[in-house]
C-alpha cells in the first residue's frame, strides 16, 4: 500500500479510539474524518461529500417522515396495543417484541421497519417501565436477525444475490435458499439478547426538566363519540397504568371517589388522574380520551387547534391569573393555552381541576400552539416554559397512515418503484393526507443521525479507494492455507470487521469476487460461502456505523459507543459460530 493507505487505515484507527474513549458526538467525529480525507487530497470533495446524495441515507431520511406521520396519526398505537400488550418484566418485553419485528424484517427491509417501530417502542417502553435504552438496540438487532431469514429480507442479501448471478452466470438463490441459516442464527440470537441483555444494556431514563420531580393532577373527558364508550374501566385499559392512576370519576355533578374496574364509561365522564410527565403525556394519547372542556364551551382548544402540543410553565409572581381559579381566570383567552394539570410543591393538588385558585410557583400542564414557546419566553408571567414536544395523535388518520406504509412496503418489496421512491412517495403523502404536519416531518428528521451516516461513507470509500480493504482481504484469507472449513471461517471473520467500519454493502461486495475466485480454483463449493458472506455482512452488531439500524437506535437510546461493543461483540460471536457451525453440517464444502 501507498502513504494514502496507512493514513486512511490510521484515522480509521484514530475515528474508533475516539468514539471508544470520548464523550464526542458521533456526527462531530464523522465529519472530521471526512475533512481531513478531502484536505489530504486522498478522496476528491465529489467523493468526499457522496454519502450525503446516497439512496440508502435519503431512504432512511424519508423513512423518518413516514414514522412520524405513523406516530402522529396514533396508527403506531394500534399496533402496540393489539401485539405487544403490558408485559411485567424486561424478558417477557423482549419476548413481545422479538416475534413480529422479526416476522415484519424477514419479508420487508428491515430499514424501514425500525425506523416505524421507535417511536412506538419508545412510547411502549414508557407505559410498561421499561428505559428506552433496554430496548433500543434490541430492536436494531431483532430486525438485523430477522433480515437474515429471506433474500428480501435486507438489501445486502439482494445486492450479493445479483452479482452473484452477475459473476458466475448462474440462476442465483431463491427467497427461501438462506432460511435455513437465518433462522437458526434468529432464535439463539433471540436466546442470547433474552438471557444477558437485561444486565449488559445501560438503564438511562429520558429526563425532562420537570420530568418525575412532582405528582400532576390531570382532569380529562370521556369523548362522547369516542371508543371508549360502553366499556370499563379494565376494558378501556385505564386500570394499570404506569405512574398515573384513577382517583375519582365525575359523572353529572355526581362525583365516584372509589373507581372499580369494572365501571362502565359513559360520554362526558369526566376522569381525574394523578401522575408524572410522561404518564401523563402516553394517557393522552388514549383515542377517546379528551382534555376537559371549560364550562360553556362546545369546542375544545383541541378542535380548533389541531398542531396542539404540551407544555409546562411554573406560574410567576407577576402573572395576572395569581389568586384566581382556573375556570375563572379566562386563562385560554389570555394565554392561548388550556391548563390540563397541576402540580404544586411536587404534590397532588385536591379538588376540581377550574376550582384550583393558582399561586405562585405552581407548576401547569398545558396544551398551547408551538407559538406559545416562543412568545411566553420573553414574558414576566412564567418563570420558566418547557415543551415537551408532545402533540395528541389524530386518530381519525390512523388507518390512512397503515394504508400508506403498506403501499408503500409493498411497491418497494415487488420492485414496482425503487425503496428510494417508495419512501419518498409515503413521506409526502403522510404530510398531505394530514397524518403528520410539516412541523412535525421537519422535527422527525435526526440530523445527527443523517450526519453520521452520511459522513461515514467517506471513510468506507477511503478504504476502498486506497485499496486498505482489497488488501486486509486477502492477507486474512491467504491464511487459510488452503483448508475449507478454515477458509470459511476466514471468510465469515473478515466481512464482519469490514461490515464495523465500511458499510455492509461495500464489504460484501469487495469481498465476494475474491471467495469466487479462491473456490473456484480450489475446486469448492461456493454456495456455503456465499452465504457466509451475506450472514456476516447483515450480522452487525458490535458499532453503531456497521448497519444503519444501529445509528437510528442511537439516539432515541442514549446510547454511548461503548454500549454497542459491549453487546455487540458478543452477539457478533454468537452469530458467527451459529453461521458457520450450520454452515459446515448443511453444507458440503467441496464439489
Amino acid at each position: 500500500m501507498e502513504w494514502q493507505g496507512w493514513f486512511t487505515l490510521g484515522l480509521c484507527v484514530a475515528v474508533l479510539a475516539t468514539l471508544i474513549s470520548t464523550r464526542v458526538g458521533p456526527h462531530l467525529i464523522m465529519i472530521g474524518a471526512l475533512t481531513i480525507l478531502s484536505a489530504t487530497g486522498i478522496l476528491s470533495s465529489s467523493d468526499a461529500l457522496s454519502g450525503f446524495s446516497n439512496s440508502g441515507l435519503i431512504t432512511v431520511a424519508g423513512m423518518f417522515v413516514v414514522a412520524a406521520g405513523m406516530h402522529a396519526s396514533g396508527a403506531i398505537d394500534l399496533l402496540v396495543n393489539t401485539l405487544l400488550g403490558r408485559p411485567a418484566t424486561h424478558r417477557a418485553a423482549l419476548n413481545r417484541m422479538f416475534w413480529p419485528i422479526a416476522f415484519l424484517s424477514s419479508f420487508l427491509n428491515n430499514t424501514p421497519v425500525v425506523a416505524t417501530m421507535i417511536p412506538a417502542i419508545y412510547s411502549w417502553s414508557r407505559k410498561i417501565g421499561v428505559s428506552p435504552s433496554k430496548l433500543m438496540i434490541p430492536l436494531s438487532y431483532t430486525a438485523i436477525l430477522g433480515g437474515t431469514v429471506t433474500l428480501i429480507g435486507t438489501s445486502t442479501n439482494l445486492i450479493v444475490n445479483g452479482q452473484y448471478q452477475a459473476l458466475t452466470g448462474g440462476p442465483g438463490f431463491s427467497l427461501f435458499s438462506i432460511t435455513a441459516v437465518g433462522i437458526p442464527v434468529a432464535i439463539v440470537g433471540f436466546l442470547f439478547m433474552w438471557l444477558f441483555f437485561p444486565k449488559i444494556l445501560p438503564d438511562r431514563n429520558q429526563g425532562q426538566a420537570f420530568s418525575n420531580l412532582r405528582e400532576f393532577t390531570l382532569e380529562v373527558s370521556i369523548a362522547s363519540d369516542g371508543p371508549l364508550v360502553g366499556k370499563t374501566i379494565e376494558q378501556a385499559g385505564l386500570r394499570h397504568l404506569q405512574r398515573v392512576y384513577l382517583i375519582e370519576i365525575e359523572r353529572n355533578s355526581t362525583v365516584l371517589p372509589v373507581v372499580t374496574a369494572d365501571e362502565v364509561l359513559q360520554g362526558g365522564d369526566r376522569l381525574v388522574f394523578a401522575g408524572d410527565t410522561d404518564a401523563i403525556s402516553d394517557l393522552l394519547r388514549i383515542n377517546g380520551i379528551v382534555p376537559s372542556a371549560e364550562e360553556g364551551q362546545a369546542q375544545t382548544f383541541a378542535d380548533r387547534h389541531p398542531e396542539r402540543r404540551l407544555v409546562e410553565a411554573v406560574v410567576s409572581p407577576h402573572c395576572t391569573a395569581v389568586g384566581y381559579a382556573i375556570r375563572d381566570a379566562r386563562f385560554r383567552a389570555r394565554y392561548g393555552a388550556a391548563v390540563l394539570a397541576v402540580a404544586r410543591n411536587g404534590e397532588r393538588i385536591k379538588g376540581n381541576l377550574g376550582s384550583i385558585i393558582l399561586q405562585a410557583g405552581d407548576t401547569l400542564l398545558l396544551e398551547a400552539r408551538p407559538a406559545f414557546v416562543t412568545r411566553q419566553r420573553y414574558n414576566k408571567d412564567f418563570l420558566l416554559v418547557n415543551d415537551l414536544n408532545t402533540e395528541t395523535p389524530r386518530h381519525e388518520r390512523a388507518y390512512v397512515a397503515w394504508m400508506i406504509l403498506l403501499g408503500v412496503i409493498t411497491a418497494a418489496s415487488f420492485e414496482v418503484i425503487t425503496m428510494l421512491n417508495a419512501a419518498l412517495m409515503g413521506a409526502g403523502l403522510m404530510i398531505l393526507s394530514g397524518c403528520c404536519t410539516a412541523n412535525q416531518a421537519e422535527r422527525s428528521l435526526d440530523l445527527k443521525v443523517i450526519i453520521t451516516i452520511a459522513a461515514s461513507f467517506s471513510l468506507g470509500m477511503a478504504l476502498e479507494k486506497t485499496g486498505v480493504a482489497k488488501y486486509l482481504a486477502e492477507n486474512i484469507v491467504d491464511l487459510s492455507g488452503g483448508t475449507p472449513w478454515v477458509l470459511l471461517i476466514l471468510t465469515y471473520i473478515t466481512i464482519s470487521l469490514l461490515t464495523e467500519i465500511i458499510t455492509n454493502n461495500a464489504a460484501a461486495l469487495l469481498m465476494l469476487p475474491i471467495v469466487l475466485e479462491i473456490t473456484e480454483k480450489a475446486d469448492l463449493n461456493n454456495v456455503p460461502f456465499v452465504f457466509a458472506i451475506m450472514m456476516a455482512a447483515s450480522a452487525s452488531f458490535a458499532t453503531p456505523l456497521g448497519y444503519q439500524t444501529n445509528m437510528m437506535v442511537y439516539g432515541p437510546g442514549e446510547y454511548r459507543f461503548t454500549d454497542f461493543i459491549k453487546a455487540g461483540i458478543p452477539m457478533n460471536i454468537v452469530a458467527g459460530i451459529v453461521t458457520v457451525t450450520v454452515l459446515l453440517i448443511g453444507w458440503p464444502l467441496t464439489k
